[in-house]
């Protein structure tokens, strides 16, 4: 192990880190002064007794050890820390205390040994970014989406992940989210609402990944989006809208629609496609909605009779049936009751006198 009283830099700043033996009391002050403490690549098994105040500690390294566990008292004793980083050691688990840090910003749990988060990670309200690649988890805390509203950057590549919980649909100042390398049979419903999201990476969960989710096209921000290696066969109709993607990645699929050849054509060759088919698509849906119901009430024929009428004629108050002009993009499902042609072409009645 190296001398603990030795000086190191850490952000572009020579630091003294003075604790324990080799450690003097000027040392310790000026690292206080300072507020960071870098204990990264000390091939330390586990923390020593730390005697400084840590409530002075706005940045905390413990990167790069062979730590297998952090206290549950060091962690509630650093009330002001705004980066903790303990990637590559040998943890199992984080303590419960990180709940504590309420003003955490930025935590760096990669390269451990993790199967969950502890569910307090919820407390950290003011988290901006978290990493936790390269773990062995299986999932993510359930609700950490309605808590962790502040969070930027979510990178949870290299793990056994099968899905994303439901609530990740609810951070919304989002920008950048990589999940690639897990497991992933499905993205969270409700990934339209993440209108900040600039970079989506979800590559590379092969044989698991089939189909990606009709809100994918209404993320209105995305600019880099990176599905390459996975098993999926079409593109939803709505990724036409992506009208600020730049960089797109879909190596390794199967896709039919589009076809390859398109996609490496051009984005906005892919754009083009995916528009012609989304426009195709929904007449296919209005055509396919209202000809039932227009067929029901007898519109499409003079020699139709309406249900419960005799068929009119030209001396009936009612209208002509070749007088009549196709619905079809007049009302809308919600107003069937109102415009149906039951109701517009039926002979009027005389309101009863009170």
């Amino acid at each position: 192990m190296r001398d603990m009283g030795e000086k190191r830099r850490y952000g572009g700043h020579v630091h003294a880190v003075g604790f324990g033996a080799g450690g003097g009391h000027a040392e310790q002050e000026e690292k206080l002064k300072e507020q960071e403490l870098d204990m990264s690549g000390m091939s330390m098994d586990t923390l020593p007794h730390l005697t400084m105040p840590l409530g002075h500690i706005t940045t905390l390294d413990l990167s790069n050890n062979n730590l297998q566990s952090i206290p549950e008292s060091i962690i509630a004793r650093l009330l002001n820390v705004v980066v903790l980083d303990v990637r590559s050691n040998q943890l199992k688990s984080l303590p419960n205390s990180i709940g504590c840090l309420s003003k955490l910003k930025v935590l760096n749990v990669s390269g451990n040994l993790l199967h969950d988060l502890p569910a307090t990670i919820e407390e950290c309200r003011a988290l901006e970014e978290l990493n936790a690649n390269f773990n062995q988890l299986t999932k993510l805390p359930d609700t950490l989406g309605f808590e962790l509203h502040g969070l930027r950057r979510l990178s949870v590549n290299s793990n056994k992940l099968a899905y994303l919980p439901s609530s990740t649909s609810h951070m919304m100042a989002l920008r950048a989210l990589d999940a690639r390398l897990n497991c992933l049979r499905a993205l969270p419903d409700g990934l339209e609402n993440l209108g900040n999201l600039e970079s989506l990476n979800v590559s590379q969960n092969f044989q698991y990944l089939r189909e990606l989710p009709y809100g994918i096209g209404l993320l209105v921000s995305l600019r880099e989006l990176d599905i390459s290696y996975n098993s999926i066969a079409a593109l939803p109709d709505s990724m036409g809208c992506l009208n600020k993607l730049v960089r797109f990645s879909a190596a390794g699929n199967p896709l039919v629609c589009p076809p390859m050849d398109v996609v490496e054509q051009s984005l906005d060759a892919m754009r083009a496609y995916l528009n012609a088919r989304m426009n195709s698509t929904e007449r296919k849906k209005k055509k396919k909605f209202w000809m039932p119901k227009l067929v029901k009430y007898s519109t499409f024929s003079a020699g139709m009779t309406t249900p419960g009428r005799t068929r009119m004629h030209e001396n009936t108050e009612g209208l002509l049936m070749s007088d009549y002009r196709s619905l079809d993009g007049i009302a809308s499902p919600g107003f069937l009751s109102m415009l149906s042609p039951r109701r517009l072409f039926s002979p009027r009645r005389n309101s009863p006198k009170h």
